[in-house]
C-alpha cells in the first residue's frame, strides 16, 4: 500500500506560526521532506526514527529540481511511507503545493493540505503593518514577484493593479524591484506612494526597508537587502511608524550561541527569543545516565533510613524519580518522611512536579548557600542522601559532613562532550556573527573550549561577549582564558537573561 503525503505549511520563519495540525503531522511522518523557507527548528519535533531530506530551492540554487522532488515525494510515498513534505508559508500561496498535489492525484496516492501562515500576511503583521484598514484600503491583491513585470505576455493586469488595489503585496519580488516600481508608476500610480520590503519577516534577521515608489530602489540597494523578502505597496505602509513592534525588542538582531544541553535549552532560548535575539544552539554537553546505577539503586533501597534528600538540579531530581518510578516500581510515599532541600527554583518546581515541596531553598543558588541554610538545622548524625552529577563540587558534602552529616553521595546522572554543534558554532564564530556566548555551568565552558580550534581560539572570540550564570561558571570561564563580560546576579536562567538585557540596555 501507498504512504499518505501532507503537504503542510510551515509558516513565514518563526517556527512558533505553525499550526497545530502541521505540528502533529511532523511529529508522526516517517519521512520529512522539507523546504529552504521552512524552519529547521521545526525538525526538532521530528520522530526519533524518521529520514529528514532537505530540497531547498534559493536563489535560483536548487538543490534538486521541482520534477525531481515530485519523484522523490512518490518514491517514498510508493514504498508505503507517511511523509510530511514541509513548505515554507502556505503550500497553495505561490508555493507550488498544487503542482505536487496533482502530481500524487495523477499517481494515485492519497494526500492531504494543511494550510500555513503565508508570509504575505505574517511579514506584514511582524513589521507593524496591517495590510487592510477601513480608513485607508478595503482591497488587497498578492502577486508573484517572479515574473517579468516587462514580458509581453505578461498575465499580470497591471493598470488594475495600480488604479485599483489599496494594497498590494509581491512574494519574491526583489530581483525584479526596479521593474516593478516601474510597471506600477506608468500604470497610473502615484511616485509618492507608500512601499516597504521586509526581509527575513518573522525571525529575529528581520530587516524592514520602507520610502516611496520612486525612492525605494535606492533604500534597498543602500541597505542591503536581498531576498527572501516580501513588498508591500500602499497607503497602510504609514502606519509603520506607530505600529512597528517587532523590530523594536531589545536584543533584535543579537546572535547568541546557547551551549546548554539541548533537552534543557528550551527555557533559555525562549526567554532570549522574546527579546529579540537569535538563538543559535550548540550543545557543549549532553546529560545522560551514570555508568553505574548500583550506588544510587542501594541508596533507594534504604531510603527510609535517610533524614534528607538534597537535589542540586533539576537533572538529578529527574533521574533520581526515573529510578524510583520505573526500576524500584515504588512512588512518592517512599519519600514519607524524608526532608528535602534544593539548590534553587528551578529545581524546586521540579520537585514540586512530583508532589513534593521542599523544606529549604537558599536565598542565594549555589552549594555553598545550601551549607549556609542548613546551619540552622541539626545535623549530627543524621543521613543525608545526596543524588547529582559525577562531576559536581565537592564543597557541599565536605561541607555537610564538617557540620556531623553522614553523607551519601551518588552519582543519578553524568555530563559528557557534545559536538554535534562543533561545525555550525565554529563557522558562525569565523563569519563574525556571533554576539554573546552563553554559559550555564563550568561544564559547558570545558565542553566550549575543545570544540574550538586551538589556534584559532583568540581570532574566533574576538568581539564576542560571554556570558555566565554564576561566579563559580565565570571563574571556569576566566581560567580558561575567555573575557568574562557578564556574570547573573541571580544564579538562574531568568537571571542569565537579565544580565544580557541589562548590559545591552
Amino acid at each position: 500500500m501507498n504512504g499518505k503525503v501532507l503537504l503542510v505549511g510551515a509558516g513565514p520563519g518563526d517556527p512558533g506560526l505553525i499550526t497545530v495540525k502541521g505540528l502533529e503531522a511532523i511529529k508522526k511522518a516517517d519521512v520529512i521532506i522539507y523546504d529552504y523557507l521552512a524552519s529547521p527548528q521545526l525538525l526538532k519535533y521530528a520522530g526519533k526514527n524518521a529520514e529528514i531530506l532537505y530540497v531547498g530551492k534559493k536563489g535560483g540554487d536548487h538543490t534538486l529540481s521541482q520534477d525531481k522532488i515530485n519523484e522523490l515525494i512518490v518514491k517514498k510515498a510508493k514504498s508505503g511511507l507517511n511523509i510530511a513534505r514541509l513548505k515554507g508559508g502556505d503550500p497553495f500561496i505561490f508555493g507550488r503545493g498544487a503542482e505536487e498535489a496533482e502530481v500524487l492525484i495523477k499517481e494515485n496516492i492519497s494526500f492531504e493540505i494543511i494550510p500555513g501562515v503565508t508570509s504575505a500576511i505574517a511579514a506584514s503583521a511582524y513589521a507593524g503593518i496591517p495590510l487592510t484598514h477601513r480608513r485607508y484600503t478595503s482591497t488587497l491583491a498578492f502577486v508573484t514577484g517572479h515574473e517579468d513585470p516587462a514580458k509581453e505576455d505578461s498575465s499580470i493586469d497591471w493598470v488594475a493593479l495600480a488604479r485599483g488595489i489599496g494594497t498590494i503585496v509581491f512574494l519574491m519580488g526583489v530581483r525584479n524591484l526596479s521593474r516593478i516600481v516601474g510597471q506600477l508608476i506608468a500604470n497610473g500610480m502615484s511616485p509618492d506612494t507608500p512601499i516597504a520590503l521586509v526581509q527575513w519577516g518573522t525571525t529575529p534577521r528581520q530587516l524592514t526597508v520602507t520610502g516611496t515608489l520612486d525612492t525605494i530602489v535606492e533604500s534597498v540597494k543602500s541597505a542591503g537587502l536581498t531576498s527572501p523578502a516580501i513588498i508591500i505597496v500602499g497607503n497602510v505602509v504609514r502606519l509603520r511608524e506607530t505600529m512597528q513592534w517587532f523590530e523594536n525588542r531589545p536584543l533584535m538582531g543579537k546572535r547568541i550561541v546557547i551551549t546548554r544541553a539541548r533537552e534543557q535549552a528550551s527555557d533559555l532560548v525562549s526567554m532570549l527569543s522574546e527579546l529579540g535575539a537569535d538563538c543559535l544552539e550548540c550543545p557543549a554537553i549532553k546529560v545522560v545516565p551514570p555508568d553505574d546505577f548500583e550506588p544510587l539503586d542501594a541508596a533507594i533501597e534504604n531510603i527510609a533510613e535517610y533524614d534528607w534528600l538534597i537535589f542540586t538540579s533539576v537533572n538529578g531530581v529527574a533521574f533520581f524519580f526515573d529510578r524510583l518510578f520505573n526500576y524500584h516500581k515504588l512512588d512518592v510515599r517512599a519519600l514519607g518522611n524524608i526532608k528535602t532541600a534544593v539548590i534553587g527554583p528551578a529545581t524546586r518546581g521540579r520537585l514540586l512536579e512530583f508532589g513534593i515541596k521542599s523544606d529549604i531553598m537558599p536565598e542565594s543558588y549555589r552549594a555553598e548557600s545550601v551549607v549556609e541554610a542548613f546551619k540552622g538545622q541539626e545535623l549530627k548524625g543524621k543521613k543525608i542522601l545526596l543524588p547529582r552529577a559525577k562531576e559536581a563540587r565537592p564543597v557541599l558534602p565536605v561541607e555537610l559532613a564538617a557540620l556531623g552529616a553522614d553523607i551519601n553521595e551518588v552519582t543519578a546522572y553524568t555530563t559528557i562532550e557534545d559536538r554535534s554543534g562543533a561545525e555550525l558554532l565554529v563557522e558562525n564564530l569565523r563569519n563574525k556573527s556571533v554576539d554573546i556566548v552563553t554559559f550555564t555551568s563550568s561544564s559547558t565552558v570545558k565542553n566550549f573550549h575543545a570544540m574550538l580550534p586551538e589556534d584559532e581560539i583568540d581570532s574566533l572570540m574576538q568581539g564576542v561577549l560571554t556570558a555566565s550564570i554564576g561566579p563559580i561558571t565565570a571563574e571556569t570561564a576566566k581560567k580558561f582564558g575567555f573575557d568574562v563580560n557578564i556574570v547573573a546576579e541571580s544564579f538562574t536562567i531568568k537571571g542569565l537573561s537579565e544580565a544580557i538585557l541589562k548590559l545591552k540596555t
